[in-house]
């Protein structure tokens, strides 16, 4: 089963230094059919001006990546990382039983896209941590493993039963996805179109996959996305 959550119908605030589009329900805005898919329970498209951000605050039991489009994050947080990380980078961090941190455009000239991803953790507490990663050569042209449960081929690792694959995906070319028995997929448009299954995508799309054996992606035009491989998780179904 495929289910498009069309760009124009997902949440959307204006702060003025933040414009962000939420593909799940978030803060103000709550859509009791879009409040997550399996573990994933976030998916903000953040458009951050110059010398915009995120002022310190606390955060628990979330697993969460941020994935950079445009220009540069930095980073702050109470376990003491203070990082910039920027377009063709990922970081990773997870809150565990608290940890408090600040995300800010590290430009007072340019501005900041990024992807924020809140994946729930399989267990709750636990001690925080955090790293970061480029984009693998892999994702240049095709997609990537950039986080996984166990750390898989250099990827970051998650504290749930999730695989996360990022890229670019080249106009024409096929990327095929096999999907296990149970597990669900959610597929990201970030940028440009591609075509899942003959249904054209574009920036911002989003697509739930269950009881599929692929997901069958060809890129159209400039496509950059995300595709999150999620198993059941007890956690997410109890809260």
């Amino acid at each position: 089963m495929i289910e498009i959550r069309r760009a124009a119908d997902r949440g959307h605030a204006d702060h003025g230094w933040l414009r962000t589009w939420h593909s799940f329900s978030f803060a103000g805005y709550d859509d009791p059919a879009h409040r997550g898919f399996r573990s994933l329970r976030v998916i903000n498209d953040d458009w951050i001006a110059p010398g915009g951000g995120f002022p310190t605050h606390p955060h628990r039991d979330m697993e969460i990546l941020t994935y950079v489009l445009d220009g540069a994050v930095a980073h702050q947080d109470s376990a003491g990382h203070e990082t910039v990380v920027a377009a063709g980078q990922i970081q990773r961090m997870s809150a565990g039983a608290g940890i408090r941190h600040s995300e800010r455009n590290a430009s007072a000239v340019d501005p900041l896209r990024l992807l924020q991803i809140w994946i729930l953790p399989r267990s709750r507490g636990g001690r925080p941590g955090y790293e970061t990663k480029d984009l693998p050569e892999a994702g240049r042209d095709g997609l990537a493993l950039i986080a996984s449960p166990d750390g898989e081929g250099a990827s970051l690792r998650l504290l749930q039963d999730a695989r996360v694959w990022a890229g670019r995906l080249g106009d024409g070319r096929q990327w095929v996805h096999p999907l296990a028995p149970g597990r669900g997929a959610w597929l990201q448009v970030a940028r440009g179109s591609v075509a899942l299954d003959g249904v054209e995508l574009l920036e911002g799309d989003g697509v739930a996959v269950t009881d599929e054996a692929e997901v069958r992606i060809r890129g159209i035009q400039g496509a950059e996305l995300l595709l999150f491989d999620l198993g059941a998780d007890p956690l997410a179904a109890a809260s």
